[in-house]
């Protein structure tokens, strides 16, 4: 489930607001925005503020699965303690709870735009899954997928084991292909 800073600062930041920015326009002080978003509770009267600041409205959805906003700060943490493993199985997940759900709330777990993970080739297959599995029900695509930050220059290969080969390009899901990231289609085969 994704948390209410994680939702302030992905809400704040697709305005293109500062911190600064939003404070001014919700009357609360630059400091505790600053605070929220780092993770101090906040009552929902203030979550409510901050996200109606930044254009944005909270709305309910019957789902206990975590977005792609809230894997992709998962996957951010284990890169950073240097665990791609756990990285990779927090990217899985996302796949896992993408197509466990279907239509409407497939996409909601989609919207809110990510932050950045500090590695390119992991931001371009995140925004990779998230298209292939909302194009699987022609469900419309959140500008974000789109990118050009999510998008790799030169295809690079998404390694899972490193004795894996390089997939060829049948064995690569069009929207990986199409972001530059090589991955097996297996490899988001549930098990």
């Amino acid at each position: 489930m994704v948390s209410s800073s994680t939702l302030v600062r992905a809400a704040r930041r697709s305005r293109h607001l500062t911190q600064s920015g939003l404070a001014a326009l919700t009357g609360i002080d630059q400091a505790s925005v600053s605070h929220h978003e780092r993770g101090r509770d906040a009552a929902f009267s203030t979550v409510d503020r901050l996200l109606a600041g930044a254009g944005h409205r909270l709305y309910a959805a019957p789902t206990r699965r975590d977005d792609a906003a809230s894997a992709a700060a998962t996957i951010r943490d284990h890169l950073r303690a240097g665990d791609p493993d756990r990285a990779l199985r927090a990217l899985l997940q996302l796949n896992d709870d993408l197509t466990a759900e279907h239509g409407l709330v497939r996409g909601i777990l989609a919207l809110a735009e990510p932050e950045p993970t500090g590695n390119r080739v992991w931001d371009a297959a995140i925004a990779a899954l998230v298209a292939w599995r909302l194009n699987q029900e022609q469900i419309p695509l959140p500008a974000w997928v789109d990118d050009s930050d999510r998008v790799l220059a030169v295809p690079v290969v998404f390694r899972v084991d490193p004795a894996d080969p390089t997939p060829g390009g049948d064995d690569v899901p069009d929207e990986f292909a199409d972001r530059g990231v090589l991955a097996w289609a297996d490899t988001f085969a549930s098990v």
